[in-house]
């Protein structure tokens, strides 16, 4: 029977520790039979969880024994990993374990150094943390999870059902796995990834700089058919003076600066009022709704009937 170990680091995140246990021990094959043997295991026989402390049945040495090793986030990333811990998902990678992690794990995971040169993913609150701090890492922070064959790597929280469901789907096939997805109330294949979770604040307008009031004009004005010669023109600039202050003061270009702004308040109608779709697009600046739900799905994930369905208020108007 494929074992998976779950590895209970200090600081782990609780629902990041039970989401595999319960997905993998509620798993059965077509004749009722478990599909996995779970365990969990640790460093220490008692690790801290928060809001308790949870007793870690297994040991180290539960990895090297393991299929698949689960690497659950912990509290704090940065936290040093202890040099037991890497050996031993050392150990078990290289005797052929597939080793995942959940949201932050991937940071312990990465400090092993069995991550390097691969795309990988965590929470999106985490991602540029966890480039910064791994520039070895290709980090894609607007994806549910990645698969490299022995290692994966998922997003934060629900995500790692996501991942949980894949493996299964890889282990046993469709049938099981969908199976596991209905005893979760979850759906096997979920729209889009992280992009449809992330807060997209309004597009920066820098307090005091020269382009302040013209990023204010183009926040009021979003519905016009603007191009990059109607923006020189109210800035008093040439387009390529506009384009370089742009990317100075904002970090993007005055187009992308708009697209942004748009969408933002794309979704702020989506998930406030009942209006269709395509009155939306038309409202936030687009020519036609083909254009707008490209537009949409390319920054967000889905499409905007999707991100409605998801976070649209009952009591939108």
């Amino acid at each position: 029977m494929h074992t998976v170990a779950v590895l209970a680091l200090d600081q782990v995140i609780p629902f990041d520790l039970s989401v595999p246990i319960e997905t993998f021990t509620r798993t059965r094959l077509p004749g009722g039979h478990p599909a996995y043997r779970v365990r969990v295991c640790g460093e220490r026989p008692e690790v801290d969880a928060g809001a308790f402390m949870v007793r870690v049945p297994g040991g180290l040495d539960e990895l090297r024994a393991a299929d698949t090793v689960i690497v659950p986030g912990v509290s704090d990333p940065f936290a040093p990993l202890p040099g037991g811990v890497r050996d031993a998902l050392r150990a078990a990678a290289a005797h052929g374990a597939r080793i995942a992690s959940i949201c932050s794990g991937a940071f312990p995971l990465a400090a092993t150094g069995l991550l390097d040169g691969l795309r990988v993913t965590t929470h999106w609150v985490l991602a540029e943390r966890l480039a910064a701090a791994y520039p070895e890492l290709e980090v894609a922070p607007d994806v549910l999870y990645v698969d490299n064959g022995q290692f994966l790597t998922s997003a934060g929280a629900a995500a790692g059902l996501d991942l949980c469901l894949h493996l299964i789907r890889r282990d046993h096939g469709s049938a099981v796995a969908a199976d596991a997805a209905r005893l979760s109330v979850m759906p096997l294949e979920r729209e889009g990834g992280q992009a449809q979770f992330i807060v997209h604040d309004h597009p920066v307008v820098p307090r005091g700089s020269e382009l302040e009031p013209l990023l204010g004009w183009l926040q009021d004005n979003l519905a016009g058919p603007l191009t990059l010669d109607d923006i020189s023109a109210q800035a008093g600039m040439s387009t390529r003076t506009l384009i370089r202050r742009f990317r100075e003061q904002t970090g993007t270009t005055p187009l992308r600066w708009l697209h942004r702004a748009r969408i933002r308040q794309a979704q702020h109608l989506l998930e406030t009022t009942r209006q269709p779709v395509e009155r939306i697009g038309a409202q936030v600046g687009f020519g036609s709704p083909t254009a707008f739900r490209d537009r949409f799905k390319r920054m967000t994930g889905v499409s905007p009937a999707g991100y409605r369905r998801a976070f649209g208020s009952k009591a939108a108007t």
